[in-house]
């Protein structure tokens, strides 16, 4: 029998834990973008386990693979034999190649892939994916499955699938789909029926050479529910380069997204320079409520893909974009008519992230894009702690290492701040991870592999340490470590503080391209095929 005394303890225990678990409904947790976690108790112990060798594999229905429906039923692992972990409450299969960083928020996990482990044999090639799984068993739930573009790996490229997961506000869910639209979903799937946009079955099928859809799909059960679609390409002859990628911000019911238009394949060229790289809709409709003037396009450099993030300083709401022409732009929720009658989003301040120098060369001349020691666009989110904006320059990790910059940008100025900041740190090179900051330490990792620890308030470098393997992910301050991945498949758990202490290093089987995310006491961490939920304590479910 329980004393009164003991359950009241009970209690308190179990209110303290929900005190310190919570969602991570968006990019970075929140508007902020600060990747810095309450959390507590999370493992470092943990294995990711071992694939199943192809005479080991576990055979479902006399098959050496199931099907997509018994896939489906699984809790997860598919090929990740789960006796071989530890404190591992679930593993997910997902595509070939992830970038989306995993959210979490109301029971449920999100997270963009492709398609080349399809879970519904009635959608099979190449797809842009966003799988929905149920947090506490890793079971699938539904998911969006989106066809290419159609107009070339120049603005869709091959099995990139797609690149963000979405943005959870209530029961909505906002996410860049892979041919250049905006999508808003029930995060119920159809499981509640059809709400909004009925015409998901075209929206599911295919083009065909010609550029024509092939016949309907009809929804099922497993599929998402679009409740509306923004085209950028359509509505606004946006020309994205690649991909559609950056986590959308939702403020006071407006969407604020960038809209990913960039160069043509010979990536000297602006198809579009007078479509904006940055715009607001309506939250509930999906309405174009303004946008940002062109001036990002015009001298764009590669892409718009970094995502937004939101401060409120003296009363002035500030949306903060980094653009792809290397400058960060302050903008108001709020827009005024030009002389096209276009609703323009009014602009606070601007900020150019890059140098003279790598602008332009001693003799004055401009200095190509891509050379290493030339300007850079900016990938990563720009980071909010303290009244303070952190923001590196970097580029597509296919152009390769480069100089690179980390700025430190007061936000209570106005007008063209470049060459104003607070503090640089050039010991960076490029860079498209988001800085963490916390108890005025400023973490930052670079392309080439290196995590920095500098002083948030000078830019004081405390130390730096080489993973030796390039980094894509962003780090994750959480339960008194700091937390990062590399391309080798490598986890490092690093001591937070100004001195440097490595105190785990787990490797997994395949990259380590999103950030680490921590939400209600686990750990989840995306390798490019596969989806894990760590727990401390966590029981290995039996493998049949």
């Amino acid at each position: 029998m329980t004393t009164k005394p003991t359950l009241l303890l009970a209690l308190a225990f179990a209110a303290t834990a929900s005190l310190q678990a919570a969602d991570y409904p968006q990019w970075g947790g929140g508007n902020t973008r600060n990747m810095v976690s309450d959390e507590k108790g999370l493992p470092i112990d943990f294995d990711p386990g071992k694939k199943y060798g192809p005479k080991a594999a576990p055979k479902i229905a006399g098959r050496l693979r199931p099907n997509a429906e018994e896939a489906n039923k699984q809790p997860g692992a598919e090929d990740i034999d789960m006796s071989t972990t530890k404190n591992c409450l679930w593993v997910a299969k997902l595509g070939s190649q992830t970038y989306g960083t995993p959210v979490i928020a109301n029971g449920q996990v999100y997270v963009g892939t492709n398609n080349e482990s399809p879970r519904d044999d009635k959608h099979t090639g190449d797809r842009g994916i966003v799988m929905v799984f149920d947090e506490y068993t890793g079971q699938f739930k539904w998911q969006l499955v989106s066809p290419k573009m159609g107009t070339g790996k120049v603005n869709d490229w091959e099995y990139l699938g797609i690149c963000a997961s979405p943005t959870i506000v209530g029961d909505k869910a906002y996410v860049p789909g892979n041919r250049c639209q905006i999508i808003c979903m029930d995060v119920k799937g159809l499981s509640d029926g059809n709400q909004g946009m009925q015409e998901e079955n075209t929206f599911m099928a295919p083009l065909d050479k010609d550029g024509k859809n092939t016949a309907p799909i009809a929804p099922g059960k497993s599929d998402a529910d679009i409740l509306w679609v923004y085209d950028m390409y359509k509505e606004l002859g946006v020309f994205q380069h690649n991909a559609t990628a950056g986590f959308p911000l939702v403020v006071d019911g407006k969407v604020f997204v960038p809209t990913c238009n960039g160069v043509d394949w010979t990536h000297t060229n602006i198809p579009a320079p007078n479509s904006p790289s940055f715009i607001m809709l309506d939250a509930e409709t999906g309405t174009l409520l303004g946008e940002q003037d062109s001036i990002a396009s015009q001298r764009v450099l590669h892409c718009s893909w970094s995502s937004p993030n939101y401060l409120e300083l003296g009363g002035k709401k500030q949306i903060i974009f980094a653009a792809g022409d290397g400058w960060v732009y302050s903008m108001a929720p709020e827009t005024k008519k030009n002389a096209e009658d276009l609703d323009i989003l009014a602009e606070h301040w601007r900020y150019d992230a890059n140098p003279p120098e790598y602008r332009k060369n001693s003799a004055g001349e401009p200095i190509k894009y891509v050379e290493y020691d030339g300007p850079s666009e900016i990938i990563a989110t720009p980071t909010i702690a303290d009244g303070l904006i952190y923001v590196p320059i970097g580029q597509d990790p296919e152009h390769g290492e480069g100089v690179g910059m980390l700025s430190c940008i007061d936000p209570k100025a106005t007008g063209d701040i470049s060459g104003k900041a607070v503090w640089t740190f050039k010991g960076i090179e490029r860079s498209i991870s988001t800085p963490a900051v916390k108890d005025g330490l400023v973490y930052a990792a670079d392309y080439t592999g290196r995590l920095f620890c500098l002083d948030a308030k000078t830019g004081k470098e405390y130390w730096k340490f080489d993973t030796k393997g390039h980094i894509w992910a962003s780090p994750l301050v959480a339960d008194g470590k700091v937390w990062i991945g590399n391309e080798e498949g490598e986890l490092f758990i690093l001591a937070e503080g100004k001195e440097l202490k490595e105190l785990k290093t787990i490797e997994f089987p395949s990259p380590l391209l999103s950030s680490v995310v921590a939400a209600n006491g686990a750990v989840y961490i995306t390798t490019h095929t596969h989806l894990y939920c760590f727990k401390e304590g966590a029981k290995t479910p039996e493998t049949k």
